[in-house]
């Protein structure tokens, strides 16, 4: 155990009392918690490095350091050690996100040596549910995508992505690693859409993150031929039922503030806005 108020790397040896952090606010954490659950803290199978604050000798405050560079927990003393280690160590994410309050303090460190970024949203309602709604029928039609249905619901999530993020997934590598996570979350049975007559995806939905104590739902889209027609409520309950019973016992999202009317659908649906992250875009 460290004795001195200090940040460093953090080694597989630190699993325990890293889960004992993120354990603190399982709902904000769940992205992070999913990964390290999969990985441990081993860099390579992590996609990245978990830095670690201790205060008085004992972990108090994480950053995960990957492609998105994420503070948790993170007091102001915490965020101020990260982003003097991220200054160092160079831009290497492609976002910083995280909850509002210490990821705008990171940013604000880190803005006069990474600045611009391509876009900040500093205000993205945190919203959640434990149960289903009691006015909105679960949309029969949206069920889980196969595995031999890649061809089918790929084209729908790059659409999801460009609209969402405003770059394609598909630059830079081709979108090897876009179409893996995607694969990934076929394959584990968490990418749910409704096809129609054609065999077209008019809406879809993945629940990414999950562990025992929550899930995040992502990645909700609507094809513009069917917004307006009234099939993101019912698609997005459909949703909530298979991660309700079969993933965690809370459900979670977060959402952009200015798209009042995915805020308005989710409320529908029976989320509740319970804090905010931030999310800089480079």
């Amino acid at each position: 155990m460290l004795t001195q108020t200090t940040s460093r790397v953090l080694e597989p040896s630190d699993l325990d009392a890293a889960l004992a952090v993120l354990d603190r606010e399982p709902v904000a954490n769940a992205f992070v918690t999913s990964r390290v659950q999969v990985a441990g803290l081993d860099p390579w199978r992590l996609g990245g490095e978990m830095w670690g604050w201790y205060e008085d000798g004992m972990l108090t405050s994480l950053c995960y350091a990957g492609a998105n560079l994420v503070p948790i927990c993170a007091t102001p003393r915490a965020v101020r050690a990260f982003a003097d280690r991220a200054r160092r160590a160079g831009r290497r994410c492609s976002s910083i996100v995280g909850p509002a309050e210490s990821a705008a303090q990171l940013w604000r460190l880190l803005e006069p040596s990474w600045g611009p970024a391509r876009e900040v949203r500093s205000h993205q309602p945190l919203m959640v549910t434990d149960r289903m709604p009691t006015d909105i029928a679960p949309d029969p039609y949206v069920r889980r995508i196969r595995k031999d249905e890649m061809e089918t619901i790929m084209p729908a999530c790059v659409a999801m992505f460009t609209e969402e993020v405003g770059v394609s997934p598909m630059a830079g590598d081709g979108g090897l690693l876009y179409q893996a996570r995607v694969a990934e979350l076929v394959g584990s049975g968490r990418s749910f859409a409704r096809l129609d007559e054609h065999g077209k995806v008019a809406f879809k939905a993945e629940i990414g993150a999950a562990t025992d104590r929550a899930c995040q739902i992502q990645g909700v889209w609507v094809a513009p031929e069917y917004r307006g027609r009234g099939l993101a409520a019912p698609g997005m309950a459909a949703v909530l039922r298979y991660a309700l019973a079969d993933v965690a016992p809370v459900a979670s999202l977060y959402v952009n503030d200015f798209n009042t009317a995915a805020r308005r659908t989710y409320r529908r649906v029976g989320f509740q806005e319970v804090g905010a992250f931030m999310s800089v875009l480079f």
